[in-house]
């Protein structure tokens, strides 16, 4: 990451951690110092773990996987909803619903209930509900939305979670490392980062930090899905190279048969000249 960067996450509060009565002795590698009470998180630490993440996300977007984003606290979830929305990825940033991942099939049951209501309300069916049935319909179907509709996309478990705030998200954490999902998180100076794959020391609390190195993780992605946009157009084209190839083969074929019959057809049509006996010659020569 270039200096302009390290000058953009000071700039924009990433250094700040909690005081130091709160803190885990398990981030001592990434504070740098305390001062007035409070710890300074290390930022040359930080730049090598943005950088670390963003290379694994983006690795896993250009192979088409999906990176589900975690955020409820107040002042994380409209920037996680916002960014995630850019870059067609899930996210949840209202309760987490539990077993969201290690009930995964339930989950998905409920998505398939979401769409079930509109497709009701697209072809007239719930035209036909009396009114009570439609005010509970109606009610269902916001209250899925809510909770769900930002992963209604999300066919199969994520690749891996990116997190902010692990304290807080302590339950999709924990899903996460049952089912060996990697976990990328933001984590402060007051957070255990043992339960996560990949640490971004940083404030998880302050929205211009929340939202700078969500961009930074964003773009990265968006690069990924570009790759995997551009790898699968060239194998597409590849294939239709290929099978046009294989296309012009065959009819080359098929003439070349037609062709080989067509003259073993007329071969059989013209009568063959009879040569003359050689003694008829020889005596013909003689008169």
């Amino acid at each position: 990451m270039s200096r302009t960067n390290f000058q953009e996450l000071l700039d924009a509060g990433v250094h700040f951690g909690h005081k130091k009565r709160k803190w885990c002795p398990k981030m001592a590698p990434y504070i740098f110092m305390e001062k007035n009470g409070n710890h300074i998180i290390d930022l040359h630490k930080t730049t090598i773990k943005i950088e670390e993440a963003a290379n694994v996300v983006r690795q896993l977007a250009r192979s088409g996987r999906k990176i589900l984003f975690v955020a409820t606290k107040k002042q994380a979830k409209d920037i996680v909803a916002e960014k995630a929305k850019s870059i067609n990825m899930p996210y949840v940033t209202e309760r987490w619903p539990g077993g969201m991942l290690t009930n995964f099939p339930t989950i998905r049951k409920a998505v398939k209930k979401m769409n079930t209501i509109d497709k009701m309300l697209t072809d007239g069916t719930f035209e036909t509900f009396a009114k009570r049935e439609r005010l509970q319909v109606t009610r269902q179907r916001a209250k899925l939305e809510k909770n769900l509709g930002s992963i209604a996309d999300l066919s199969r478990p994520p690749a891996a979670l990116f997190v902010i705030d692990i304290q807080k998200e302590n339950n999709a954490v924990k899903e996460a490392n049952r089912l060996s999902i990697p976990v990328i998180a933001m984590v402060d100076t007051c957070c255990d980062p043992t339960p996560v794959d990949f640490v971004i020391p940083a404030n998880d609390d302050a929205a211009t930090s929340i939202a700078l190195i969500m961009d930074i993780m964003c773009s990265a992605i968006a690069e990924g899905n570009a790759e995997h946009r551009q790898e699968r157009e060239k194998n597409a084209s590849a294939q239709k190279d290929k099978d046009n190839k294989d296309g012009d083969n065959e009819n080359k074929k098929l003439r070349s048969r037609k062709s080989t019959g067509a003259k073993k057809e007329k071969d059989k049509e013209e009568p063959a000249v009879e040569a003359a006996p050689a003694t008829e010659i020889t005596e013909q020569n003689k008169e």
